[in-house]
């Protein structure tokens, strides 16, 4: 079974309701009939309801036992900026009332403060709107989580060839949104995959800090950064297994890591999510993976908010994001 087939059979074991903002787009109606059709996830439209209709005729979907959450209802906007305000999110974010019926004006907003309200699972936006745009309205509504001050996206990978202490799969951080992270977002980074990649996998999260260097045979300023961001985790989160830094040979393969590394170590040699020392080396990395080795890359979900929120891509095929709301879906758990 491949990795979406799998995700996709996760989610239907616990389906969830996933906002769905970009109601203007047919790929979101398109999406989201195949969705509740095929029990993945509970679909929850949130916009005007003209623009529903309009796109549901344009593109021939039904939206027959699909919730919709009427963005012009003034009713519906009081009540919710009600709850907000006695949020955990709203602890985060300082958003008043009055804040949260501005911000409401944007489905995109309005989805996510229904989600800080607990009145949907998880936020499904990003083939309109720009990562940038969804970032910003992810933070403004639901707010970081803790220990974290950064949002990222990681990968999961399929790796032809590859095995791994999971097989064929390995997950890959940060591969979008940090081109320099210092080494409090590393570890914001490591620890808000480790719980996106413990909840929508099932692993126990083994977590390599990548580096020229293993166990201080290298250095220069990129080898301390990861030192101190393994420093970082392992203060804030004790619970995680975090250890570094190390060449990717020692992170991976059991017989090099027994010779680099001289320490115990629950990580070297069986690492299952990678930690990149910044965005040029973890992007060259997945792309290595792809064009190489033949293997495939997923992931849409952002680490690091309170809340399951997933940041698409505008070229992603109707496919793609049923694959995606899987995931998010499974984030929600």
């Amino acid at each position: 079974m491949s990795l979406i087939d799998e995700l996709i059979a996760k989610a239907k074991e616990h389906p969830k309701k996933i906002a769905l903002p970009e109601c203007e787009a047919d790929k979101t109606l398109l999406a989201a009939r195949r969705v509740l059709d095929e029990g993945i996830g509970i679909p929850v439209l949130v916009n005007d309801p003209a623009v529903i209709a309009e796109t549901a005729k344009r593109c021939n979907v039904s939206t027959e036992g699909m919730t919709i959450v009427d963005t012009t209802n003034e009713a519906l906007l009081e009540d919710m900026a009600n709850r907000y305000v006695l949020t955990d999110s709203a602890a985060k974010t300082m958003l008043s009332a009055k804040g949260v019926k501005r911000k409401a004006k944007n489905p995109m907003y309005y989805a996510m403060l229904l989600e800080a309200c607990g009145d949907v699972d998880a936020t499904f936006c990003g083939h309109v709107n720009t990562t940038g745009d969804v970032l910003i309205a992810a933070q403004a509504c639901i707010g970081m989580q803790d220990g974290v001050e950064v949002s990222s996206l990681f990968a999961l990978a399929e790796i032809p060839g590859f095995t791994g202490s999971e097989g064929h799969r390995l997950a890959l951080a940060d591969c979008a949104l940090v081109v320099d992270p210092d080494p409090e977002d590393l570890a914001g980074i490591a620890i808000s995959t480790c719980d996106n990649v413990a909840a929508i996998m099932g692993w126990e999260p083994r977590c390599a800090f990548l580096s020229f260097s293993t166990a201080g045979s290298g250095r220069g300023a990129s080898v301390d950064k990861m030192k101190e961001g393994i420093r970082i985790v392992r203060e804030r989160r004790p619970d995680l297994k975090v250890d570094g830094e190390f060449q990717l040979d020692a992170a991976l393969k059991p017989e090099v890591a027994a010779k680099k590394v001289p320490w115990e170590s629950e990580v070297a040699g069986k690492a299952n999510i990678l930690i990149f020392p910044d965005l040029n080396a973890a992007n060259i990395g997945i792309k290595m993976i792809q064009l190489f080795a033949g293997g495939a890359g997923y992931g849409h979900t952002l680490s690091g908010f309170r809340k399951p929120v997933a940041d698409s891509s505008r070229g992603a095929t109707v496919e793609e994001i049923v694959g995606d709301i899987a995931m998010v879906a499974i984030a929600a758990n």
